[in-house]
């Protein structure tokens, strides 16, 4: 399959290797792996910093193994994050980014305006499947003048 952006065909990557329980020397008492994922979350950290942090801290290479869920599920539960998906944000601080640049003075700056283009259809389409998972309201919309807003 080709790339959605790119004028060639993708290179097949690497895939994790199949496990199906924790292995013997990582840190695998639930309740602790879960009370950290908690505090981290209440820190502030998104789902992937607190991922990096659990492997390279506390020796829990994957939180799913130990936890039964992921590290969002977790978070979701104890009603810890935001008002938008991790993903969609990001994509959104990515495009706020763009617009600063492109508003201080690059304003011919031809490869970032594709680049913001690019962004924005990812941030509709990706908007577009939460909408029908019910994780974003469905009268939202994105409009790039209230972006700083819902970044903020």
């Amino acid at each position: 399959m080709a790339r959605m952006y790119k004028s060639r065909k993708g290179k097949s990557g690497s895939s994790k290797p199949f496990v199906s329980e924790a292995p013997e020397w990582s840190n695998t008492d639930a309740a602790a792996v879960k009370q950290l994922v908690v505090d981290l979350g209440k820190e502030g950290h998104s789902s992937a910093v607190i991922g990096t942090i659990l492997r390279d801290q506390h020796a829990v290479p994957n939180a799913r193994l130990v936890l039964g869920k992921r590290i969002g599920a977790v978070l979701a539960e104890n009603n810890i994050g935001g008002t938008y998906p991790e993903d969609l944000m990001n994509l959104m601080r990515q495009a706020v980014g763009i617009i600063n640049h492109l508003g201080s003075g690059n304003h011919k700056d031809l490869h970032n305006k594709r680049a913001l283009e690019i962004t924005e259809s990812k941030i509709r389409r990706l908007s577009n499947y939460y909408k029908s998972e019910g994780r974003l309201s469905s009268d939202w919309r994105y409009k790039r003048e209230e972006l700083r807003l819902m970044v903020e």
